[in-house]
């Protein structure tokens, strides 16, 4: 070690003087201006940055980091907080919502009447989100029919992603024998399965996995002509079990020309609200059940 030159402590506590404001450019960085100026105490403050600093790797201590406990235990608390939050503006999580049977069926409701409503709200929804044309007043031939039915490619982006609740959803095949021919409206739609009012006034539980379902959706609009897309759907009036009454008994779509899908249960294991943000790729499937 050369003992000529000052012995000086690059690891000693800096002098920061509040008083003094340092100005940097790119001819006078930030570390050679800071260095001279406030560590050197030689004569020759430059030529003790070329030998001690330049070039030279100084070792700096690590900053403090939270612990991971910590960390976790903060977002416990804002998890709470959000909970709470949301307790109070009235919404309630689905733990909750099974815990305070929202989602409780009382069975002696399960009338295949009392939801045809339903059923023709979802046809509205369908001619709407189909962009159906309006019923010819004479009964078309099957060659004009064929002419007013919808691109498929286009309509089978916007099926996928539509809420089925109201439908008529119908077994096609099935693992389980016992459920081929089920039909009914769906009233509930869960991720692994549809929960449907049969015409017997029955209400059956069925699963998606391992089935082949048939949907059909109405070939003309059930709207009004006067109906555009800024205005709200029209609600049917309720069904009478009255013989006697004026009201006209409501009609499925099964009843007017319609188109059918087959929908694989296997592969429509989503909830409504994830469908309407997922993106599906179209790929070949074997159904073998």
């Amino acid at each position: 070690m050369d003992s000529s030159k000052p012995n000086l402590n690059i690891y000693a506590e800096i002098p920061v003087k509040k008083t003094d404001r340092l100005r940097f450019t790119s001819s006078a960085p930030f570390t050679p201006t800071y260095v001279v100026q406030n560590l050197s105490q030689a004569s020759d403050p430059v030529e003790m940055y070329n030998y001690r600093v330049k070039g030279r790797q100084i070792l700096l201590e690590n900053p403090a980091r939270e612990s991971k406990a910590k960390l976790a235990a903060q977002a416990k608390r804002e998890r709470r907080k959000a909970h709470k939050a949301k307790a109070k503006s009235g919404i309630i999580g689905k733990k909750e919502a099974k815990e305070k049977g929202v989602w409780e069926f009382d069975r002696n409701q399960a009338k295949f009447k009392l939801f045809l409503p339903l059923h023709n709200l979802w046809m509205g929804y369908m001619s709407e989100l189909l962009v159906l044309q309006p019923l010819p007043k004479e009964a078309p031939r099957q060659e004009v029919a064929a002419k007013a039915m919808p691109g498929v490619a286009g309509m089978h982006p916007k099926l996928l992603k539509a809420d089925f609740t109201g439908s008529i959803m119908t077994v096609k095949q099935s693992k389980n024998p016992a459920l081929v021919g089920l039909s009914g409206i769906v009233i509930h739609e869960t991720e692994n399965v549809f929960k449907v009012v049969t015409k017997n006034d029955q209400l059956k539980v069925i699963p998606k996995q391992n089935s082949i379902f048939t949907f059909a959706v109405p070939l003309y609009s059930t709207l009004p002509e006067t109906h555009t897309p800024e205005m709200p759907l029209p609600i049917p009036p309720p069904t009478t079990t009255d013989a006697s009454s004026s009201t006209p008994a409501l009609k499925t779509v099964l009843d007017a020309p319609h188109i059918e899908f087959d929908l694989y249960g296997n592969q429509f294991r989503f909830r409504a609200a994830d469908r309407a943000g997922r993106k599906f790729k179209h790929k070949e499937t074997i159904e073998l059940i």
